[in-house]
């Protein structure tokens, strides 16, 4: 894992380095895509980008808690949660990223251990 988040200003730049229209521009169309998904989901509608995924609400019912300190009960209160669910074009696509990284990683450490032939004296 890289442990880097991406940001708006990061979209924003890539999108103008695709597009070609201005920074400004760029900035206020992903802004914009932002917000209208942001609106959407707050209104309870599912929002389906094609090959990416999709985002939406789940209601959860009120249930007991436990404060793990003190193992007091504590209740929790029904609650809507964001929930997104990547597309299989998206897991594909991690999924061969990931097995890529992980052969180039053994490959790596194949390269760095001597086999046991050229360790021989003749």
């Amino acid at each position: 894992m890289t442990g880097h988040t991406g940001t708006r200003a990061e979209l924003a730049e890539a999108v103008f380095r695709e597009v070609g229209l201005s920074r400004n521009e760029c900035a206020k169309l992903v802004e914009s895509v932002l917000d209208l998904i942001a609106e959407a989901v707050a209104r309870g509608e599912t929002v389906k980008i094609s090959s990416f995924g999709s985002f939406s609400i789940r209601s959860k019912g009120q249930r007991v808690g436990r404060n793990p300190k003190t193992g007091h009960e504590v209740p929790i209160l029904p609650r809507r949660v964001l929930v997104f669910h990547a597309s299989h074009v998206l897991k594909d696509l991690i999924n061969q990223v990931e097995g890529s990284a992980a052969e180039a990683r053994a490959g790596a450490e194949a390269a760095k251990t001597p086999s046991s032939a050229s360790s021989e004296s003749p």
